[in-house]
């Protein structure tokens, strides 16, 4: 892991034409690029071509959640893309998060590609949750062997405290100050991600909804 947190892109948008648009315009200022459900029902396999085209990195966050046969497929099929990271709900057990675990091992070497980060998501941002909710959930991923966890960064630095292994820690819900927190109930500024001890940051309208997007990346970034 480099020096400092990163920055990751969330391409919430509804088109291709749309993520087109933030992909050119902000690579290389930011070099990872989240796709969610949204966009990858709306253009999946295209919009991924274009981030590894241009030359970033995708952050695939599909939380995947279904039994253990299903995920560890769907896992596969994500290591064949040559995604970075991916996301998997905690909540689908140790068998499931085990077998995702595996198959990814496997793939990866079957075809020689690096393998994708596996992280897991405990609560989701957009609701309340106690820090021994998601100390719960994020010691049964860990224990599970998952590279890292989403959370945020409320929890993050309690997580640092209480786990004592190394684990990457991914957070959503990134403002760019605390009075404009949308649909989010967790979020935090950039310099309290950074102080909770976050790796990645994850953020998606304030820059997709700025007036100027390239200058309020630039403002994140140099804030990193």
């Amino acid at each position: 892991m480099s020096r400092g947190p990163k920055l990751i892109l969330a391409l919430d948008v509804d088109n291709f034409s749309r993520a087109e648009y933030f992909i050119h315009k902000l690579y290389p200022k930011i070099k990872i690029f989240k796709v969610g459900i949204q966009l990858f029902t709306a253009c999946g396999l295209k919009v991924i071509k274009l981030i590894q085209q241009k030359g970033g990195e995708v952050f695939l966050d599909l939380k995947f959640f279904d039994i253990p046969y299903t995920v560890a497929n769907a896992v596969r099929q994500a290591v064949r893309l040559k995604v970075k990271m991916l996301t998997l709900h905690i909540l689908g057990d140790e068998e499931m998060l085990k077998a995702a675990i595996s198959a990814a091992r496997e793939e990866s070497r079957r075809l020689k590609l690096k393998r994708p980060l596996l992280i897991g998501v405990t609560v989701l941002t957009s609701k309340e949750a106690n820090a021994s909710d998601v100390l719960t959930l994020a010691k049964i991923g860990i224990e599970s062997g998952l590279d890292g966890i989403v959370c945020s960064a409320r929890e993050a630095a309690f997580l640092r405290k209480e786990i004592k292994r190394k684990f990457i820690i991914v957070t959503p819900g990134i403002r760019q100050n605390q009075g404009a927190s949308n649909d989010q109930k967790r979020t935090a500024t950039v310099s309290e991600a950074i102080k909770a001890g976050s790796n990645f940051l994850v953020i998606g309208r304030p820059i997709l909804e700025a007036e100027n997007p390239i200058l309020a990346a630039q403002q994140i970034i140099q804030s990193l």
